[in-house]
């Protein structure tokens, strides 16, 4: 079976009894919406420290981990050590213009298409920059990590209802920052 089509489980299983090959597959196969995650939440400068220090913790902790949801699981970890560093500077690093490892773009646009695209892909990572930590995270946690509600309220402590309501307050925060871009519909115009 290709590495591609073995589940977590089985790759997790697999990575008990010391294949190297397994664990290098669940970190090939869950670095981008990780380290997306990490990047925006952190920045460049401290985004690489973090995603090697989830893995790190992951890897040590494997053995005791249930096989629920691996990504979920990672997510915890990587939260976790976002707001550790965040605490021990008393901040959020605002991400820099440098950040150019996540894109919104349609795949081979024309010239000015690609232009446009982006213009708009700054302001998207300039707006998500500007969220508050807890909706920039479960905004990043839905759209990079396609999370499900239920596990984002787990991994931050917090009720259902509450991190549906940073996800409607993220959106609303991006759809007034993206006003130019995102027109109203009918029912929001006033």
């Amino acid at each position: 079976m290709d590495k591609e089509e073995r589940s977590d489980r089985d790759l997790l299983r697999a990575g008990r009894r010391g294949e190297n090959e397994a664990l290098e597959a669940l970190i090939e196969r869950y670095q981008r919406p990780l380290y997306t995650f990490l990047l925006r939440m952190v920045g460049p400068s401290h985004a690489d420290d973090l995603f090697q220090e989830t893995w790190r913790r992951a890897l040590h902790a494997m053995p005791r981990f249930d096989d629920r949801n691996l990504l979920g699981w990672l997510f915890r970890i990587a939260r976790n050590l976002a707001v550790d560093r965040a605490r021990r500077e008393g901040r959020w690093v605002p991400l820099d213009d440098g950040v150019r490892e996540m894109t919104w773009r349609a795949p081979d646009p024309s010239p000015d298409r690609a232009m446009a695209n982006r213009e708009l892909e700054e302001k998207i990572r300039a707006a998500v920059a500007r969220l508050p930590p807890e909706q920039r995270e479960v905004f990043l946690m839905r759209m990079e990590g396609q999370l499900p509600f239920q596990e984002i309220a787990d991994i931050q402590g917090v009720s259902i209802n509450t991190a549906l309501a940073r996800m409607q307050y993220a959106l609303q925060k991006l759809r007034k920052a993206l006003a130019e871009y995102w027109p109203a519909t009918e029912g929001e115009r006033t």
